[in-house]
């Protein structure tokens, strides 16, 4: 398609793609050794100005003010990258399903089920299970006796 025939993006499409970027970005930046440091650093320094600061009301609440605002802002951006890594595993579990004969299809949206349905899927998941374990001992025993 040439470009002057695409469509020109809303700015909520924008502001997405570039939120998913940011967030991508931040994840891997503030999950280093270096950011976790940092905040120690920034622990310590705040510890250290206590006496100070005659561990005030105020010396307290700066601290727990950042914790909270930092906190607040990094569900946000946990949970996003969170929704993105499982799309991404779910969409490749899906592939792999469709791409072997014999799977069973229905399985693709596993996730949209209500959790009656995964329920019984997973009773259902735990009989295979078991059956499978009761044959393998069987199997099992009469290799052990027929190899006397």
């Amino acid at each position: 398609m040439a470009k002057q025939d695409e469509k020109p993006r809303d700015l909520f499409c924008r502001i997405r793609d570039s939120f998913q970027v940011f967030a991508r970005k931040s994840s891997a930046v503030l999950g280093s050794a270096w950011a976790f440091i940092a905040a120690l650093l920034i622990i310590a320094i705040w510890g250290l100005t206590g006496p100070m600061f005659h561990y005030s009301d105020t010396w307290q609440l700066i601290i727990n003010t950042g914790t909270t605002i930092v906190t607040f802002l990094m569900v946000f951006l946990i949970q996003n990258t969170q929704n993105r890594d499982a799309k991404a595993v779910h969409l490749k579990l899906d592939e792999l399903i469709r791409a072997l004969h014999g799977a069973r299809n229905h399985l693709v949206d596993l996730e949209k089920l209500s959790d009656d349905e995964m329920k019984k899927l997973e009773q259902e998941f735990e009989r295979v299970h078991q059956k499978a374990e009761r044959t393998e001992r069987a199997i099992s025993k009469v290799e052990s006796t027929g190899a006397r």
